[in-house]
């Protein structure tokens, strides 16, 4: 059976500036997975929890945060502030008995740069490898 991961990313618009410069073709080519679905954020402080479960609850097999590096945020600690909400879902995918690796806030630097790309390909392969996310369910 193959499997391709539902993956939404929430994204800091400082970080993923490359979006915009290259496009959905040009960061194909980069090696963006087709199954990572990009949301952009004026900063990832403003990131709820209840948006990260929304993710899940709508069928992501894994969620990640990609903000600005934790020292040098562009809005002072809304990076720091996303990655305490990445680590509170981590917990409580822990508690559920699901896999906590299926969340990851990574802090990269703004502009061009393969990390954005490299993260991206980091989750898919993590979420390749555990399966589909066990809090799908069936859709009614």
């Amino acid at each position: 059976m193959s499997f391709t991961p539902d993956i939404q990313a929430f994204c800091c618009h400082y970080t993923s500036q490359q979006t915009l410069a290259e496009g959905k073709e040009g960061l194909k080519e980069d090696g963006m997975p087709e199954n990572v679905t990009l949301n952009r954020l004026v900063c990832t402080g403003k990131l709820q929890v209840s948006t990260l479960l929304k993710a899940f609850e709508d069928g992501a097999d894994g969620v990640y945060v990609a903000g600005c590096p934790a020292d040098t945020c562009h809005n002072v600690k809304g990076s720091q502030r996303a990655a305490k909400r990445v680590a509170a879902i981590k917990k409580a995918l822990s508690e559920l008995d699901v896999e906590p690796e299926r969340i990851e806030m990574f802090h990269l630097e703004r502009g061009f740069h393969p990390e954005f790309i490299e993260a991206a390909q980091v989750m898919n392969k993590r979420i390749t490898e555990l399966g589909p996310c066990p809090l799908k369910g069936e859709k009614k």
